[in-house]
């Protein structure tokens, strides 16, 4: 087949798989790696390395250096910073492990030398924004578990691109200087040089969009073809200057852009989302055309030590030593450990070198270094990408978020609070002094207006299960109300109440409400005649929890209370029975429940939680 009809079917492929991909809900790369194989040597022989006629080096690299610009446009700061200590971690210690650890597995299990280990230990630090955008796209994560992932996924690209190049070069390359002690310097000269033309280029396309007038009916046109060549550019332009920094600079041009005030913001990110889904489609299907299944099949079985040792083992103990803190659940951790599939990095740069070294003669090392990294591509994507929302679902990590409009003290210290509990926060603040210090504190904060129609969807309200308003202001709270019970049926609203003659106009809507001035009140009384209470209830979330849960199980109705404590997991108990009428009580032992009470757990964090999940598994 000839190039120009490779490239049309490549790409019908590709689109047919991500349209395929998003019907079902699962990521385009299981799609894409099938097409491939489909139409390659392997299977139907309509394309081969021949195919593309010595061009596919240039192919992989625009196709990368855009796919790692659009990512890095859509990495924004307030992401890093919403989980930054977990962040650094997992990109400085954790790819650290993950290189060695790799490259230990690989000499172990397979008859290489250290120099190939290291190799393709650091071609498989990187993740990647190909595998890990589809994965979230169907697996709505909590933000902070989402951002660790982007950000995993767009930083360890670069660094396995660049590590994986500079030792080729020096160690395996047949001219190669063969010494160690040249990986660091050659890598950190590649990394600064990448970035720092990365930024040049940003800067020069900020100021001529920002200063040179365009015609005002093309200036979104002109604005996205600005952007295109600057990815261009900035990957071109690094490479001549010195080899494989290209990819540094794209990225860096992309996150650099992506994070300053840009003219058509909006229109340059659909762009880079409608342009990033067909090169990423056309690239993966090329790259999994080439795969030899031979080279996979002669590793044997010594290639599923690799496997354990990446999957089971190096990827646990790098989120175990990373996802430190509170705001990461057990579950989320696990949920994390689970999924770290490996991506456009890994087979471009894998396939490229083997296709060099079966050229000069090193037969054994192409087919080990291709085979191990398709591999382990093949595992990740099939059973962590495939399978991620079935793994999300049983970890009971996909929340429906809860939006706070105000960024206040009040709706800050509710936002960590609920973030501590495991909820999924989004918050709305139109003052921007106030919403960098709500990102300083880690939580995700959207500027804009609660009053606003537009501004709510921005903070997608339609996906949310509460809406609670906390200005300081009656009124801004009172329309904000108004708005997500009227426009966008939100039936769970509650809201702070600053003036307490204000309490009977909110409740009338059905909002629930807090009196601040009450509040502040039986706060004070609990202090003074209940201080081991009131500490105890201060440290929610943490030692001990309160949950309340509307009566639906059939294991609840009909049965006594005496019977239901001795059910529900240990250090947790039925503190509160509240009847269909509003009225609430201390049970007591013989008291039965029935359908449509709610009744309220008190006790430990954990017990409570299993409690919750048992009798009320949607909640």
């Amino acid at each position: 087949m000839d190039l120009l009809a490779a490239v049309a079917l490549i790409l019908a492929l590709g689109v047919a798989s991500r349209i395929l991909a998003d019907r079902l809900q699962i990521p385009s790369v299981l799609f894409l790696i099938v097409a491939g194989v489909v139409i390659g040597p392997e299977v139907l022989g309509l394309v081969s390395f021949e195919t593309f006629e010595g061009g596919l080096s240039a192919m992989v690299g625009v196709a990368v250096a855009i796919i790692l610009f659009e990512g890095g446009y859509h990495l924004e700061l307030s992401k890093l910073r919403e989980t930054p200590t977990a962040t650094f971690k997992l990109v400085t210690v954790g790819a650290l492990i993950t290189w060695l650890g790799t490259a230990l597995a690989v000499t172990l299990f397979l008859d290489v030398g250290y120099e190939t280990g290291l190799l393709i230990g650091a071609l498989l630090i990187a993740t990647g924004p190909t595998v890990i955008g589809p994965i979230l796209q169907v697996v709505p994560v909590r933000n902070h578990v989402g951002s660790i992932l982007e950000s995993e996924g767009i930083i360890n690209d670069i660094t396995a691109a660049i590590l994986a190049v500079v030792i080729y070069e020096v160690l395996v390359h047949p001219d190669g200087a063969g010494s160690l002690w040249l990986l660091v310097p050659e890598f950190l000269l590649r990394l600064i040089v990448g970035l720092g033309i990365g930024v040049a280029i940003a800067a020069s396309v900020w100021y001529l969009l920002k200063n040179v007038s365009l015609v005002p009916d093309a200036a979104p046109l002109h604005a996205r073809l600005i952007v295109l060549a600057a990815i261009i550019v900035a990957y071109g332009g690094a490479e001549t200057i010195l080899a494989e920094t290209g990819i540094a600079a794209a990225a860096a041009a992309g996150f650099v852009l992506g994070n300053v005030d840009l003219p058509h913001h909006e229109e340059v990110i659909d762009f880079l989302d409608d342009l990033s889904v067909v090169v990423l489609s056309f690239i993966f299907v090329a790259l999994a055309a080439l795969i030899n299944v031979d080279d996979i099949i002669e590793l044997g079985l010594p290639a599923l030590g690799i496997v354990i040792a990446v999957v089971f083992i190096l990827r646990p103990l790098v989120i175990a030593i990373s996802a430190t803190g509170e705001r990461f659940t057990s579950n989320e951790k696990l949920f994390l450990s689970a999924v770290g599939p490996r991506g456009i990095i890994p087979a471009a740069v894998a396939t490229l070198f083997a296709v060099e070294l079966e050229t000069v003669g090193q037969f054994d090392t192409a087919g080990a270094l291709a085979g191990t990294v398709f591999l382990i591509i093949s595992v990740t994507v099939v059973l962590q990408g495939g399978l991620a929302r079935n793994i999300a679902e049983r970890l009971n990590v996909i929340p429906m978020h809860t939006i706070i409009v105000g960024a206040g003290r009040v709706g800050t210290a509710l936002a960590e609070r609920l973030e501590r509990d495991g909820e999924n926060v989004i918050m709305l603040e139109k003052d921007p002094e106030a919403a960098e210090k709500a990102r300083d504190r880690g939580l995700r904060v959207i500027e804009g207006d609660g009053t606003d129609a537009d501004d709510l969807q921005k903070a997608e309200i339609g996906n949310a299960k509460t809406f609670v308003a906390a200005t300081p202001s009656d009124d801004v709270n009172l329309l904000a109300c108004q708005l997500a019970k009227t426009r966008f049926d939100m039936t769970k609203v509650a809201s702070r109440v600053n003036q307490p003659g204000n309490v009977e106009a909110f409740e009338s809507m059905g909002v629930r409400t807090m009196d601040v001035s009450m509040a502040t009140a039986w706060s004070l009384e609990n202090v003074l005649e209940r201080p081991a209470l009131s500490q105890w209830m201060n440290e929610l979330g943490r030692t001990g929890d309160v949950q309340e849960i509307a009566v639906t199980s059939e294991e609840l109705i009909g049965k006594p209370i005496s019977e239901i404590n001795k059910r529900v997991p240990e250090g947790c108990i039925v503190g509160l029975v509240t009847d269909k009428e509003g009225n609430s009580h201390v049970p007591t032992g013989d008291q039965t429940i029935e359908r449509g009470d709610h009744i309220t757990f008190i006790g430990e964090t954990e017990a409570v939680d299993k409690a919750v999940k048992r009798f009320h598994p949607h909640e």
